[in-house]
């Protein structure tokens, strides 16, 4: 039984970090090259805009969904997740 919770928060805790990583992507280090990345202009507007606007917003709403469907898949494999 200890094996499979080792697994288990091993598991989860590589999600969490890959989760952390993007976030601080899409937090952060998009914003810091806002000015290079306004050199890319896409349907009109610059992207460094865009991301800043848009994208980051769309990125983390798209985490969302994708770590719950991961995380769910985790507990599935685990056999800890909830009954349907």
């Amino acid at each position: 039984m200890p094996e499979q919770h080792d697994s288990y928060w091993a598991k989860t805790s590589s999600l969490m970090y890959v989760m952390l990583g993007l976030w601080f992507f899409f937090s952060f280090a998009v914003h810091m090259f806002v000015v290079p990345l306004n050199k890319i202009v896409i349907l009109g507007f610059p992207l460094g805009f865009y991301m800043a606007a848009q994208g980051s917003l769309i990125a983390f709403v798209a985490m969302l969904f994708w770590f719950a469907k991961a995380q769910d898949r985790i507990d599935v494999e685990e056999g800890v997740a909830e009954e349907e």
